[in-house]
């Protein structure tokens, strides 16, 4: 576990805890997906509860004792893990425990101390080795997003815990290009390259999120968009600015061309405005670990559509199968 870690088995939170039975904002994306694939407050993940460094870190939890593996799925910045429920669903994942967290200081998370992305990268290492002292089954990473930069990163430094990487997305946000296409409007994009380089007094000093990114840029359908942006845990949630400026800026622990694995799939959404697939392949294309590429049809950012969400089930299985990770 990374230096400084406080972590335990994931707990229950204490009666007073906030609870997505308490808030029902998640449950308006739903109808954006196909219907199998939707989830009610009566079919949710279980809801639990985590001390990582003193602080409450909510987690969504699908136990399945009997999985061969576990998926343990990533939002990205400004995300959080209810909004990806419905990935617990997906037919070439349902074997699979699932464990989607809401990253320190997004979603129900408490932030505690965390202020840069680094934390975020320690925290995920930390999840990982508790779920490996609960039991030795594998882990797939599922990076959704910008998360999927997240997922990478964990992996380039604990490779031996990460059984497989699945990314919807793998912009590396250091390339001027990118920092432009996930800016709000363009004044913005030239901030974050100041962001990126300048130290911030206060660095906790929290904006809108909408100021950063093109919070509209989340999905093509335009009322989840508006959704996403009138979310107070999503869109419309402050976050620090520190956070942002040091996913700008932090290196991964090994370049592209010296990680040799885990198994990488890169599934890009088609018509993604937030990272356009160009951007992943670029750095996709340098990985030197066995890997695979899908297009998803139609799909935005966040892929709800139900074309690219059958293809992305497909593709899975698929890459699941062929590199023999237990499913």
């Amino acid at each position: 576990m990374s230096s400084g870690s406080r972590s335990t088995s994931p707990v229950r939170g204490p009666g007073a805890a906030p609870s997505y039975e308490q808030r029902s904002h998640w449950t308006r994306y739903q109808e954006f997906f196909p219907g199998g694939l939707r989830v009610s407050p009566d079919n949710a993940p279980e809801e639990r509860w985590w001390s990582w460094r003193g602080a409450p870190v909510h987690l969504d939890v699908v136990r399945r004792d009997g999985a061969p593996g576990k998926l343990l799925v990533l939002h990205g910045i400004g995300g959080y893990g209810r909004m990806l429920a419905s990935y617990s669903r997906l037919p070439a994942l349902a074997d699979l425990e699932y464990l989607a967290p809401d990253l320190p200081g997004h979603g129900l998370s408490s932030a505690g101390s965390v202020v840069g992305y680094r934390q975020w990268v320690d925290f995920v290492i930390d999840l990982l080795a508790a779920e490996r002292a609960r039991d030795h089954r594998p882990i797939v990473l599922f990076g959704v997003g910008t998360g999927g930069w997240l997922a990478y990163q964990v992996a380039a430094r604990v490779p031996g815990r990460v059984a497989a990487l699945l990314v919807t997305g793998l912009a590396d946000p250091r390339v001027a290009g990118v920092r432009d296409g996930l800016a709000a409007n363009p004044g913005a994009g030239l901030l974050s390259g100041v962001f990126a380089g300048v130290p911030l007094v206060p660095p906790v000093h929290e904006v809108p999120l909408r100021w950063l990114l093109d919070v509209t840029a989340v999905s093509n359908h335009a009322r989840f968009a508006a959704a996403f942006a009138a979310d107070e845990l999503g869109g419309a949630r402050r976050i620090p600015l520190e956070l942002f400026r040091s996913y700008l800026r932090l290196r991964p622990a090994v370049v592209p061309e010296r990680f040799t694995g885990p198994p990488v799939l890169l599934v890009r959404p088609e018509e993604d405005r937030w990272t356009p697939g160009t951007h992943s392949e670029r750095f996709f294309e340098r990985l030197a670990a066995p890997k695979r590429a899908v297009s998803l049809v139609r799909s935005g950012h966040l892929p709800s559509e139900e074309a690219g969400l059958a293809e992305l089930d497909r593709s899975v299985r698929d890459f699941l199968e062929e590199f023999r990770v237990p499913h």
